[in-house]
């Protein structure tokens, strides 16, 4: 792992609280994943906000989920802040 890597891991573990470890699993279970079907949307982003002992509230979780079904993701890291601070 590069010292980019480790640092971006220590940083989200720093302000999430999440393991690098369960990141990992989730990044592999999710690899072949049909981000067009709403119910593999919905339970990973249930599960991530689980996993960052984060509540999130039903109008977030429909639009993340809606964001990303319909492939309507912001590109930019400023724009998808916005999204989770709704």
């Amino acid at each position: 792992m590069s010292n980019f890597q480790k640092g971006l891991f220590d940083k989200l573990q720093q302000n999430t609280n999440i393991n690098p470890d369960d990141v990992y699993k989730v990044a592999d279970s999710v690899k072949h994943a049909n981000f067009s079907d709403e119910k593999t949307v919905r339970n990973l982003v249930r599960h991530l906000a689980k996993l960052a002992n984060k509540p999130i509230s039903q109008e977030k979780e429909n639009k993340i989920v809606q964001s990303i079904v319909k492939n309507k993701m912001p590109a930019d890291m400023q724009s998808l802040n916005q999204i989770f601070k709704k």
